[in-house]
């Protein structure tokens, strides 16, 4: 299992060297973040037909009308969502997918709470994050748009599908000086935002262009 999780040829700690090394130049400068994304093991999350291409800088499908999102942008959205506090308590991950960038924040933060709305997508993620060993995650089957109040407040929310709009319920389950990263805008349109909670309302910050699946309500 273990040479499983090392790789071999495409999916060798050589290649995850390479991504890492992209990412650098591609302006993801924390240390944090890089040595987590070098720590796991990206081809483990996609089916096996894809592994050889798991390092590239390209989202990769993984069913579902889902995918999972390339490197540079997991690394993107994990360092805007760590800013300059470097460590956070509770986090709040809409989407979990595949589970990888779940695995990136448990190596981050203490505690990742995470939402998917697609059960056999949840079901095939617990048991790669099972594998990694990683404990500090706790999962929810259920509407994202809900979010996860018995848990708030969250010192950061990571949102991982596009809504046209921030969804008032992820805002309200900001704790005060959290932090909550999200696309925003239609298919095509897309970009990037940071939303801080202040005691007197909310900042955004908007970045680069993305493209990311809508964000879907209800449950599959």
């Amino acid at each position: 299992m273990m040479s499983h999780l090392q790789g071999i040829g495409m999916t060798s700690q050589r290649t995850r060297e390479r991504m890492i090394k992209r990412l650098s130049e591609q302006g993801i400068a924390s240390n944090k973040v890089l040595e987590a994304m070098r720590d796991t093991p990206r081809h483990i999350f996609v089916d096996e037909a894809l592994a050889s291409r798991a390092y590239e800088d390209s989202s990769l499908p993984i069913g579902y009308n889902q995918t999972i999102s390339q490197p540079y942008i997991v690394a993107k959205m994990t360092q805007l969502l760590l800013g300059s506090a470097g460590h956070l308590a509770k986090v709040l991950e809409i989407g979990t997918g595949c589970g990888y960038q779940t695995a990136i924040l448990a190596h981050l933060v203490d505690h990742v709470y995470s939402v998917e709305r697609i059960l056999p997508l949840q079901k095939k993620a617990k048991n790669y994050l099972w594998e990694l060993k990683l404990k500090n995650i706790s999962f929810l089957y259920g509407d994202g748009h809900l979010g996860w109040p018995d848990y708030a407040p969250f010192d950061g929310i990571l949102v991982s599908a596009a809504p046209a709009e921030v969804p008032q319920t992820l805002l309200q389950q900001l704790a005060v000086g959290g932090v909550l990263v999200i696309p925003i805008g239609k298919s095509g349109q897309q970009a990037l935002q940071r939303i801080t909670r202040t005691e007197s309302g909310y900042d955004v910050e908007q970045f680069e262009p993305v493209t990311f699946v809508p964000f879907l309500s209800g449950k599959e």
